[in-house]
């Protein structure tokens, strides 16, 4: 599902530059931080907190489909009302999540800004907090995952398909030839190999601290690559 931000959809712009979020643009993981914190407000249960670190070891040496992996990292949520989830998104957004941001990224983000491209958060991450750091970054639009919600609450269910692998660039190439931008003339940064749709997509890939497997299809496809660090 496409998210909005920007107030001036049909201003025109020579490009599109999308960012991914976590581990891209922050050096942090968005996800993890939100567990942790509705752990620590009671939000969370013990067994939930072994799940989530069963989970993330799983997710990070692909011991499942990272796609089932997500699903079932978010299931914690059911029974939440969306009002802590918004609570919980701003205290980790404003304590970690924007202290962590790249300061390249900034600089990255501006020198897009200043060639009159339109800047786009595209991300695996949730809404609420997509919606802080693009409204810390300056950035126009986000389209990111929405958790279904129902007279108020959270259902443990995803509103739409995640925004992850494949769907990412279903949604870039859609976005695109909504606004009629170019795909050859987009530019896409991301970190992991599950960006690799994504950065196939477009005429200007950009790999940044890329995993290992990224690292070897970013060299094969001699893809730009940086390294940044806080």
């Amino acid at each position: 599902m496409e998210t909005i931000f920007s107030n001036d959809r049909n201003t025109l712009n020579n490009y599109i530059a999308f960012f991914d979020l976590d581990q891209t643009i922050a050096n942090s993981i968005s996800g993890k931080l939100l567990a942790r914190a509705a752990f620590r407000k009671g939000l969370f249960t013990h067994m939930d907190l072994i799940n989530a670190a069963f989970l993330s070891l799983a997710f990070r040496l692909k011991l499942r489909d990272p796609l089932k992996i997500i699903e079932s990292m978010v299931s914690w949520v059911k029974g939440i009302p969306e009002t802590s989830m918004i609570e919980l998104c701003s205290e980790v957004s404003d304590e970690v999540i924007i202290p962590s941001v790249y300061k390249e990224a900034i600089a990255e983000i501006e020198y897009h800004k200043s060639q009159n491209a339109k800047v786009i958060i595209l991300s695996s991450a949730l809404t609420h907090v997509c919606k802080i750091m693009a409204s810390y970054l300056g950035i126009d639009d986000i389209i990111c995952s929405e958790l279904e919600v129902k007279n108020g609450y959270l259902t443990g269910r995803p509103q739409g398909h995640f925004c992850f692998g494949r769907e990412k660039a279903i949604r870039l190439i859609a976005y695109c030839d909504k606004y009629l931008y170019s795909p050859t003339d987009t530019w896409y940064y991301g970190d992991s190999i599950s960006d690799l749709y994504a950065l196939k997509a477009v005429g200007n890939p950009v790999c940044i601290n890329p995993d290992k497997k990224l690292r070897k299809e970013a060299v094969k496809r001699a893809w730009k690559t940086y390294n940044w660090r806080n």
